[in-house]
């Protein structure tokens, strides 16, 4: 069934005239009685009763203009709908994070987001910063929010900078070092070591063994976990002291651990990924607001 059709038959059918319907859709009359027509031949039914002086709905053409209005209707916002989505203003973004360097600031970006793009779902997902990489590489995910990784240069992935963080010592509050005012790298020497694993977050492993080497000694490193928190729970089970960025202070919570920057003070950097060939709008729309948001508010 012709669109065009359809809306023929409903301007006549509405102004029950086939002059004003023609002035209306700005169409020569003639073109307009032969759709009309055609729709009628095409249904099997007769939808008007036309006179010289007067055109009337017959009661197949009451049912096939109510029904004509809900499959115009549908079409148009379908149209819009495909418009909105190739804009990025409708769809689903799939968004990939690591929890503690984000907890500062991705609920206000997802907010400003969510204002300027109501009609985009966000899908959020919470992995490891391999994982997130990973994830982003194959289109599991559209964006990530996430560490450099181990390799990550090879994925061939983009990147914007988000921000950069001071390295940090964990200590239990009754480590000696607790008590000093300015820690420095060189009084690590000797200590037992826990940090993320180099292939969860290369930049800030490495930053780690910068830190130490520049301050003249081979770290003892005693434990690499996967995950940041569990960091936190060797240094609580007196495994040794931990080196974090700053920003996973905020998720501890637990009152038996000191967080003390180290100097000279070494950063972790925080990255947004997506691949070159991301072809969802929503997912080009997201990095538009993030960059404008950027040049407004803190990351941290």
């Amino acid at each position: 069934m012709d669109l065009r059709h359809l809306r023929y038959f409903q301007a006549v059918a509405e102004q029950l005239s086939f002059s004003k319907a023609a002035q209306k859709l700005r169409v020569a009359q003639p073109a307009l009685s032969r759709a009309v027509m055609e729709l009628e031949a095409e249904l099997e039914a007769q939808l008007l009763l036309r006179t010289r002086r007067s055109v009337k709905l017959t009661a197949a053409g009451a049912v096939m203009l109510r029904e004509a209005g809900l499959l115009l209707g549908l079409c148009e916002e379908a149209v819009r709908k495909v418009q909105r989505t190739a804009r990025g203003q409708e769809g689903e973004l799939r968004l990939g994070f690591i929890g503690p360097p984000t907890k500062s600031f991705l609920a206000r970006l997802l907010k400003e987001f969510g204002r300027l793009h109501p009609k985009v779902t966000v899908q959020l997902e919470e992995r490891t910063p391999e994982r997130v990489w990973e994830m982003v590489s194959k289109d599991r995910l559209d964006i990530g929010i996430t560490r450099p990784v181990a390799g990550g240069e090879r994925i061939g992935l983009s990147t914007l900078p988000l921000r950069k963080e001071a390295m940090c010592a964990v200590l239990l509050k009754d480590h000696p070092l607790a008590k000093v005012k300015k820690l420095e790298w060189k009084q690590l020497r000797g200590e037992s070591l826990v940090v993320l694993a180099r292939r969860e977050g290369v930049g800030l492993h490495d930053q780690m063994l910068i830190g130490c080497h520049e301050a003249g000694f081979s770290p003892k490193i005693a434990h690499t976990p996967s995950v940041i928190g569990t960091v936190l729970t060797y240094v609580e089970a007196g495994a040794g002291v931990g080196v974090v960025p700053e920003t996973v202070e905020t998720l501890s919570g637990r009152a038996d651990l000191v967080f003390k920057p180290l100097h000279p003070l070494l950063e972790a950097d925080l990255v947004m990924v997506w691949s070159p060939q991301q072809s969802n709008p929503a997912a080009g729309a997201f990095r538009a607001v993030t960059v404008d948001w950027l040049a407004k508010n803190e990351v941290g």
